[in-house]
């Protein structure tokens, strides 16, 4: 399943990486304490956080995440957003909270691997 499915599904809003929705998502991670999502997430995963400030674009580059999703209605920070644009980062916002988002992409990815 690629970032454009979700966020069409989901209704989200992307805020940066357009040009990076046709990228596929292997699987997903659901964390805010950086050093966990380093240490436990994968390349190809979606990210999901209410971290706003910009680590969590150098996290998602160096982990090489599909892109981040943002719960609660957080927008990103100024200086994240300019970073995500840069670096070609989708951050996409979502008025969900973190565990139904969770839910209903596990939901969506593993209609689509069966």
């Amino acid at each position: 399943m690629d970032l454009e499915s979700i966020v069409k599904a989901l209704d989200l809003k992307v805020k940066s990486g357009e040009d990076k929705l046709k990228t596929e998502i292997r699987g997903g991670f659901t964390g805010d304490l950086l050093s966990d999502v380093m240490a436990n997430s994968k390349e190809g995963d979606i990210w999901i956080t209410r971290q706003v400030h910009q680590n969590i674009v150098a996290v998602a580059s160096l982990k090489e995440h599909a892109g981040i999703i943002l719960v609660h209605g957080s927008e990103p920070a100024k200086d994240t957003l300019e970073k995500a644009i840069k670096g070609g980062v989708p951050i996409m916002v979502s008025d969900l909270p973190g565990f139904e988002l969770t839910g209903r992409i596990y939901a969506l990815i593993s209609k689509k691997t069966d």
